[in-house]
């Protein structure tokens, strides 16, 4: 298997340039990674080298940043414009909750 040339893509929850930049800090410690690509608008990194995936999400998440796999939150079409693009399409997730809002309302106002 191709074990010397993984890519690791994670979801990065960085809010500024120093957050970037302490992920920017740890990846660059770690051993065996060639090169690595930090998206601050997409929250997204990007690490390609000898490494595996589960060495860079925890060499990662020292830096204090909230990490996941970028796979996992794909289906969160809140974490970026091109996601929420493309998932209501295919789930409609909008036409249910707002049949359920008004009944949840009512009850509210009730109580």
């Amino acid at each position: 298997m191709a074990a010397d040339a993984e890519t690791v893509v994670l979801k990065v929850a960085m809010s500024c340039e120093g957050c970037a930049g302490a992920v920017r800090r740890v990846l660059s410690k770690m051993e065996g990674v060639e090169t690595f690509d930090i998206d601050l608008k997409e929250q997204k990194v990007t690490v390609k080298g000898n490494v595996k995936p589960e060495d860079v999400f925890q060499t990662v998440s020292k830096s204090g940043k909230k990490t996941s796999y970028w796979e996992a939150e794909a289906t969160a079409p809140a974490a970026s414009a091109p996601a929420a693009e493309a998932a209501p399409p295919s789930t409609a997730p909008e036409a249910p909750a707002e049949e359920a809002a008004p009944e949840i309302t009512p009850a509210k106002a009730d109580a």
